[in-house]
């Protein structure tokens, strides 16, 4: 807890660095006199993390995504992202907040990722693993920028005080993220210098949902065993729903055998934002605030088939009479009852163990077929579901035989990735990914995806100001 409050205060402090470093004169700290110590490179790095806090980055990204999968609905002003037309002049202005924000993190990893080798009190080994940080929070950036805007202008160390950069290609963008994951894995260090920092498992995780988009099989089966192998993580036994609560999604949920990265939050500065989204000021699971910007439904063919015995259904869902219908749910994964103001101090799941079996056993059954490899990691996390312990086999069990086909198989595992990850702001990105949105939404909600749909429009501030962007020629298409 003590090493969370560090975090937070260290980050709370640079907020203004987040921004401050950004200026168009980035030379306010000199370099020669500020990045020599462990103690200021620390306070270097940690001024990326601030520019995922609030409503402009995670809780406007997380909105929009959620939105759009097939297992949620938006509400009100994000209504139109479960219209699948695109986005509207509303979500357009939301999402300038996304970029600019993602990219100051950017610009601060760049920065660090310059001045770190010249440090003059640092051993080679502490510049690596700050180093290593560096492009592990850099690609986990570019990450967010390729999966909703495609190609991007490629900032660097060695460009980053070019204004005017025109689009490179999405491969130049995805090539960057392998190669500075490639760095972070071999020179991060096990054990993170604070909680909440990437560590080498971080890595091997962002490389595996790297691989995967890029189609690279193999590939994200091996960073997936190397997650596995490490015996660094584990699943966090349940035996009751409220155990996800005080186990793995709480308020006071600090580490826990599951947690590869997570983005961190405290109420006391900028909460997390998501849960205002998910709840209604009227629920009891966010102290009389919330805006309920989505929500879902049981007449949803996945939520109605979803097995009432499993823990996570109950865990995940309650009703309040101010929900769009009768029939609606809200989701109650985030929840913060002590919360003073729009947001919670909730920690952000972005990679767990439990996604990381669930990647195994996809890349496994794509690369040998349904080994016995694959079934079990699918089990382990199904038996969790179930309040079961995840290493022993139970009655609930699938086997190899159950699935007739590889395909079979990675459907199900599918499936189980949805009820696992269900509003984690994650289910959008899987059917895009694995090429099903289209299909998936026309069978679920009987609604026709508009290819423009897959991309958001590059944003204003940069068609107006970076005149190596044409405003027409550069914008995605059907904008």
């Amino acid at each position: 807890m003590k090493t969370k409050i560090l975090f937070i205060i260290l980050s709370g402090m640079l907020m203004a660095s987040c921004s401050g470093l950004l200026d168009e004169n980035p030379k306010s700290i000199a370099v020669e006199t500020f990045y020599n110590t462990p103690d200021e490179v620390g306070a270097a790095l940690n001024a990326i993390y601030p520019c995922f806090s609030g409503l402009e980055v995670m809780g406007y990204y997380w909105a929009l995504d959620e939105s759009s999968s097939d297992m949620a609905y938006g509400r009100g002003s994000y209504a139109i992202l479960s219209t699948y037309v695109g986005l509207d002049v509303t979500n357009t202005t939301r999402i300038q907040g996304v970029w600019s924000a993602t990219y100051r993190a950017i610009r601060n990893a760049n920065i660090c990722i310059q001045n770190i080798p010249l440090g003059t009190q640092l051993t080679d080994q502490q510049k690596k693993v700050f180093l290593g940080e560096a492009h592990f929070m850099r690609a986990f950036s570019y990450l967010m920028l390729v999966k909703h805007w495609g190609g991007v202008p490629l900032r660097t160390e060695e460009n980053m005080s070019e204004l005017e950069l025109p689009r490179s290609s999405a491969a130049d963008i995805w090539d960057l993220i392998v190669k500075d994951l490639i760095f972070a894995r071999d020179n991060l260090s096990d054990t993170p210098r604070l909680e909440g920092v990437p560590t080498i498992g971080s890595a091997n995780a962002l490389l595996t949902e790297a691989y995967l988009w890029l189609g690279k099989n193999s590939e994200a089966l091996a960073s997936a065993k190397a997650v596995i192998q490490s015996g660094k993580f584990s699943l966090v036994e349940i035996t009751s729903a409220d155990d996800f609560d005080t186990k793995l999604y709480g308020i006071n949920v600090d580490a826990s055998p599951e947690k590869i990265f997570y983005l961190k939050y405290t109420r006391l500065l900028q909460g997390n934002a998501i849960l205002p989204l998910a709840h209604h000021a009227s629920s009891p699971y966010l102290n009389g605030f919330g805006w309920m910007g989505q929500y879902t439904d049981t007449k949803n063919p996945i939520i109605a088939n979803w097995d009432k015995a499993d823990l996570r259904y109950v865990y995940n869902w309650y009703t309040n009479k101010n929900a769009p219908s009768a029939t609606a749910l809200l989701n109650k994964k985030f929840q913060d009852k002590q919360a003073t103001t729009n947001g919670g101090s909730n920690d952000m799941p972005y990679y767990r163990y439990a996604e990381i079996l669930l990647w195994f056993a996809e890349t496994e059954a794509r690369v040998n077929g349904v080994t016995a490899a694959a079934v079990d990691a699918l089990n382990q996390v199904r038996r969790r579901a179930y309040g079961k312990p995840s290493k022993t086999a139970s009655e609930i069990d699938f086997k190899t035989t159950d699935f007739a086909s590889a395909a079979a198989f990675i459907d199900r595992v599918i499936l189980e990735q949805g009820y696992e990850t269900v509003f984690e702001g994650k289910r959008w990105n899987y059917l895009t990914r694995l090429g099903i949105a289209k299909q998936q939404i026309k069978t679920v909600k009987g609604l026709d995806v508009m290819d423009k749909h897959f991309l958001w429009p590059m944003v204003i501030n940069e068609t107006n100001y970076n005149k190596a962007i044409d405003p027409i020629k550069d914008q995605n298409p059907g904008y």
